[in-house]
């Protein structure tokens, strides 16, 4: 195809300077001793047992004026024991009483802080980072892919304190090494740097230099020597819980399962072993994850699932590891969320019964191996099972009986990397595996689906420059109804009626797909960057029995470069334009876009941002919009993106966006607005507000499709869709380790149709000749259902329900976390939600406003406590 051609091409002419004189900073070393005596952990640093190392400092600047001296700088000394590591920090500030130290949640990183970057595998691409705030704050995150990716789900146990003096203030660090991991070597060298921030001033400083136009983080950071004999502290943490919920509800008349309260008792156990230094066992027997809070409300007009992010701690920890985002986008070969999903069926009831059905599949166990060598092997594998799940149900006669609803599946999940070529390179691999046990029930699910990729990375020049890719096969094997019903689902559409490549087989019993990306680009450099590359997903790729994949048949061919000024000047801090060009083909050779984009980002001295953006797509087409029906053409469309976001360092800051999209022929057009803001009005209590309204108006929205004759009709509508979301959250703490929480979302999504229309010509050029709306005498409403006289000769020809619908949603959580002693938790949940439909003719102020203190919410208030062993 003529993209590979141009793809080849472009990579060639980029490449001209990849020869070009490399440039480095020299590596710092901190030596570091074996203490004499230990010191007391309580944020003073004038204990003797420090005297036995020396400060080092000499800070540089990292934002806003990167290579340039800190407005105040910073010192540290590090030291050791058999089981500890120990840091000492003194951040100078000539007007203490200016230091922000506020309060927050473990993981906040609010306020002026350290970070202490410590790269114990040596691997140059993954860090365990350790925070401390002015107020005393801890948090922690692990940080992969050379810093591209900071996950703060990590929660380690370790020691900090912190004070503030007339010089400003000082912190320290106990981190015991059974938290860390690394090899055995008679002398440790680890990647080592630590990041002072200056909240106030948004300033942040680096004791190993890492000037901006350098590609990667970790992969920069200075050395820690001196760690000599140290012994493997294998982790061992068993940390049990209990729980008691009690529920109340509107009951419902008559259902001996809705009686409008509920009370239940659950108890588990998590443990944490320890295999080596560099690898420990994860262990979850009958997971809790009562105190996650809820996903956001959203509503999928295009049929496409939605993606939730993972909040369950137990796949949160470690889930870098076994990440396998394949192409673009949320796509991905491992999504745990599909593990302890909601059961496929729901019970069949007769008039009169009542069933009492699970909202999830019981994870009856779960484990999890992982971690990462001295050697450069990246290592996940991860085992659950989930159960039989019944729905239990009460017949009119009184007697019951249970019916399945979801069957024994085990999943099977392992990643593996390699490091070679000093760290800059690396391989790796990924399979997955879902088997369920139908017992000759179930026919409508996979029976087994298997999923496998290899992918690598290589990096040169210092980093500056890029080729990465990975390639995955899938295979899904089941009965003929299961793997016909996967061909016409909306992410296959097999059943496209003007499809050459594909087609339904009725007769089949398994699908075999392919997918992949390939991508070569500049990363650093004082001005120019840029990738390219090529994604694909084959028309039988299928994934989502443990993955997440919305579409298939697809092809893109992407470019992106960007401009960077990195040097202050008087006006900004850093300024940037990035341009993009996007080709979509499909597996028949058509192609369905041309998408092309502008955009810029100025960060303000005075730190406020600004992006501005605008973009058009051309020759749009979409094999999947009639879902199922012929290849559909979309107006083309231009749109325009601004944001402004105020100074995060303020006490009080705010943000603006708005998107506007329109298209020819006045076919689609939207208009998104989101306001939020932030106020901390004193250092226990942080308030933010978001607020999101959409509205959209399509004239080509998908309806419905039936049959007239022997002819499908596919039934589109003009929608007025109206969107809007209100989140709110605030946090008091007490202390570091005691807070108050409090999520909250009313949500409301209301589309009215009008100006109904069946296609006649899918790929026409103008829209009205796309599409023959219905006259008057040819559509009638009676009693919510549309009746169609389509050729006037007074006999019903085909009908359809009114599509309009007004969804609102109402979704909190108010959580008290008391961590009493460090890593054991004390959780006071209350939970207050409802889900309803108002009149779509109503305000949507008034009907969120009914949803949030008129409609009848279920309430569930939970106790969770938890307790931590460790060796």
């Amino acid at each position: 195809m003529k993209f590979f051609r141009y793809f080849f091409t472009l990579i060639f002419l980029l490449s001209f300077n990849l020869f070009s004189q490399e440039k480095k900073i020299s590596k710092r070393i901190y030596t570091t001793k074996k203490l004499v005596k230990k010191p007391v952990i309580d944020g003073f640093i004038n204990d003797e047992a420090w005297n036995v190392v020396e400060w080092s400092s000499d800070f540089t600047q990292k934002d806003p004026d990167e290579g340039k001296p800190p407005t105040y700088q910073t010192k540290f000394k590090v030291m050791y024991d058999a089981k500890y590591l120990y840091v000492a920090i003194r951040a100078f500030d000539d007007e203490p009483e200016k230091i922000e130290r506020r309060l927050s949640r473990r993981d906040g990183f609010q306020g002026d802080r350290v970070n202490v970057i410590i790269d114990s595998y040596h691997d140059k691409r993954t860090a365990f980072v350790f925070t401390t705030t002015a107020a005393g704050v801890k948090g922690e995150e692990f940080a992969s892919q050379n810093g591209e990716n900071w996950d703060d789900s990590w929660n380690p146990i370790w020691y900090t304190n912190a004070k503030i003096d007339d010089k400003g203030w000082t912190a320290e660090m106990k981190i015991p090494f059974s938290q860390l991991r690394f090899g055995k070597a008679e002398e440790q060298i680890w990647g080592f740097n630590i990041n002072r921030t200056i909240f106030r001033l948004q300033e942040r400083s680096l004791w190993q230099r890492i000037p901006n136009d350098q590609a990667g983080f970790i992969s920069e950071a200075g050395e820690l020597h001196g760690l000599k004999n140290l012994i493997s502290q294998k982790q061992l943490e068993i940390q049990p819980f209990r729980v008691l919920q009690y529920d109340k509800y509107p009951p419902e008349a008559g259902n001996p399962f809705r009686t409008g309260k509920d009370f239940r008792a659950n108890f588990g156990l998590d443990a944490k072993i320890g295999i080596t230094n560099d690898l420990t066992l994860d262990l979850t027997v009958n997971p809790d994850f009562g105190q996650v809070e809820a996903d956001p409300g959203a509503i999928a007009l295009d049929g496409f699932q939605i993606f939730f992010r993972e909040q369950r701690p137990f796949f949160v920890e470690n889930s870098n590891i076994f990440d396998y985002q394949f192409a673009n986008g949320s796509d991905n070969v491992f999504y745990s969320r599909r593990i302890g999903r909601n059961p496929h069926r729901s019970a069949n009831l007769a008039n009169g019964e009542f069933s009492d059905e699970p909202q999830n599949s019981r994870i009856l166990g779960a484990a999890k191996f992982s971690g990462k060598t001295r050697d450069g092997w990246s290592i996940g594998i991860l085992e659950s099972v989930t159960g039989n799940e019944y729905a239990e149900i009460r017949q009119t006669d009184g007697s019951s009986r249970e019916e399945i609803v979801e069957p024994l599946t085990n999943y099977f999940v392992t990643r593996v990397q390699k490091d070679f070529n000093e760290r800059n390179s690396f391989v790796g691999g990924i399979f997955t595996a879902t088997n369920r046990h139908l017992n000759g029930d179930f026919n409508e699910l996979h029976k087994a689906a298997y999923t496998g990729g290899l992918d690598f990375q290589h990096n040169w020049k210092n980093r500056e420059y890029y080729i990465d890719g990975n390639m995955i096969f899938s295979h899904v094997l089941g009965s003929k109804e299961a793997i016909t019903a996967t061909q016409q689902t909306l992410r296959h559409n097999f059943q496209r009626t003007d499809a050459t490549h594909v087609s339904v087989d009725t007769n089949r019993t398994s699908l075999t797909g392919t997918g992949g990306r390939f991508e070569f680009g500049k990363v650093g450099g004082e001005k120019w960057r840029y990738s390219t590359g090529v994604i694909w997903r084959s028309p039988e790729l299928e994934l989502n029995d443990v993955g997440f994949l919305r579409r298939t048949d697809q092809i893109l061919q992407f470019l992106n470069v960007d401009y960077l000024w990195l040097v202050p000047t008087d006006t900004y801090r850093n300024m940037s334009i990035n341009a993009e060009q996007l080709s979509e083909y499909d597996f028949q050779g058509n192609v369905n876009r041309l998408r092309y984009e502008l955009a810029g980002n100025i960060n303000w001295i005075n730190n406020e941002r600004t992006r501005l953006g605008i973009g058009a797509n051309f020759s749009r087409f979409d094999n999947f919009f009639l879902r199922g029906g012929p290849r559909w053409r979309s107006a083309n469309s231009r749109y325009i993106f601004t944001s402004f976001n105020s100074d995060n360092g303020k006490k009080f800051a705010f943000s603006f966006g708005y998107t506007n999209v329109h298209s020819d022929e006045d076919v689609f057009s939207r208009n998104r607005f989101r306001i939020g803001f932030s106020y901390q009005p004193f250092d226990a209590l942080n308030i933010s507000l978001e607020n999101e309204l959409e509205i959209t108006k399509d004239l080509s929205q998908y309806v419905t499709t039936t049959s007239l004759g022997n002819d499908s009709r596919y039934i589109l509508g003009t929608i007025n869709n109206d969107e809007l979301s209100t989140t709110l959250r605030f946090t008091y703490s007490l202390n570091p380790n005691l807070s108050i929480q409090f999520y909250g979302q009313p949500f409301i999504s209301r589309g009215r149709f009008s100006d109904f229309k069946f296609v006649n010509i899918a790929a026409a050029d103008k829209f009205t000749d796309r599409v023959n709306i219905y006259s008057q005498n040819q559509i009638t409403n009676q009693n919510n259902i549309y009746n169609i006289d389509e050729d006037l000769d007074g006999n019903l020809d085909y009908t359809f329900e009114n599509p309009d619908f007004s969804f609102v949603q109402l979704q909190t959580n108010l959580v008290m976390r008391w961590e009493y002693i460090p890593g054991s938790e004390l959780f006071l949940v209350w939970s207050r939600g409802s889900v309803g439909s108002a009149d779509v003719d109503d305000d949507l102020v008034d009907s969120v406003s009914d949803q949030v203190f008129r409609a009848p919410a279920n309430d569930t208030f939970l106790l969770k406590f938890t307790y931590r062993f460790r060796r």
